[in-house]
């Protein structure tokens, strides 16, 4: 088996198998594609069937030197996925990564807004200009409803079910879930559906996509995040921020303000509560409050 067969099966295994999106399935073989270079540029004849640990190390080492313990950690687990994927199709009888450790990394806490800076940030947008009510519906769902940008992009107007208060939202690996809208974030799309998206001439293809560019298609990742980007310069925010990080502050300030955990995990879409429990980490005085203020032997 030839590196270039061994990664398109692999990729059509994280597609069609583990049903995850384009973005995971690039970032998952970016890795691989990494050693595949590193071995041409090298001129090593290794077959991924029989490529050994040492020439694993070797590469680890060398692409090392460039990288933090967080990206190398990930790097280690991309290979080992793709190695297992391999043993998993009889392909290996080993995973040559298995006795390679990835280098102890501290939990990195999200970052967060208070709720002063998204009103902030939100009371920025210039709804004079014609993208503005649609700018401002984005930021209100994102921290309302706490969407993955990837989500809020493919959101679409079959999605909305306003009188039961809830979005339909697609999640990662194509799993639904339903996630409620408060009344404030109802009427703000409902004012750039019927004031400024009907007034576009759109694409066929994106009929039923909520948001809009104003060549009448849908939005891409990098609009979102420049539309974030531009509003945090305006105000003279510090913070690196992007659209995630609205996802951020509103799983946060729903644990501050007493949220249940489980709720929050299932708004997120977290297959996890250990994924959700990272939040648990970020204000250890809220949760100090929550023994005091409700264990029988305050």
């Amino acid at each position: 088996m030839k590196w270039q067969q061994a990664l398109t099966d692999y990729t059509l295994y994280l597609k069609i198998e583990r049903g995850l999106s384009q973005n995971s399935i690039d970032s998952y073989t970016l890795d691989v594609k990494k050693l595949m270079r590193y071995l041409e540029t090298n001129a090593i004849i290794e077959s991924p069937i029989k490529i050994g640990n040492e020439t694993i190390k070797q590469f680890i080492y060398e692409v090392a030197k460039s990288l933090n313990a967080r990206s190398q950690s990930r790097l280690i687990s991309g290979l080992k996925g793709f190695f297992t994927y391999l043993v998993f199709e009889d392909y290996r009888k080993d995973n040559p990564l298995d006795t390679i450790d990835s280098p102890k990394i501290g939990r990195k806490l999200p970052d967060t807004l208070s709720e002063t800076e998204i009103n902030q940030l939100i009371a920025a947008i210039d709804l004079g200009h014609p993208q503005g009510e649609r700018n401002r519906a984005i930021l209100e769902v994102l921290y309302s409803c706490g969407l993955r940008v990837s989500e809020l992009t493919s959101l679409k107007l079959s999605d909305l079910f306003f009188d039961e208060g809830f979005l339909k939202v697609t999640g990662k690996g194509d799993k639904q879930r339903f996630v409620p809208i408060l009344e404030d974030t109802q009427k703000y799309i409902s004012i750039y559906k019927n004031e400024i998206r009907n007034h576009l001439k759109i694409n066929p293809d994106h009929q039923d996509i909520v948001f809009l560019n104003r060549r009448g298609k849908q939005l891409t990742r990098a609009m979102i995040f420049t539309i974030i980007k531009d509003l945090a310069l305006k105000i003279g925010l510090e913070k690196t921020i992007s659209p995630h990080t609205f996802r951020h502050s509103f799983a946060t300030h729903l644990l501050e303000n007493g949220a249940d955990l489980r709720a929050i995990q299932l708004m997120l879409g977290h297959e996890s509560i250990t994924t959700t429990e990272i939040y648990t980490h970020i204000d250890r005085s809220h949760l100090t409050a929550v023994i005091n203020n409700f264990h029988p032997r305050k």
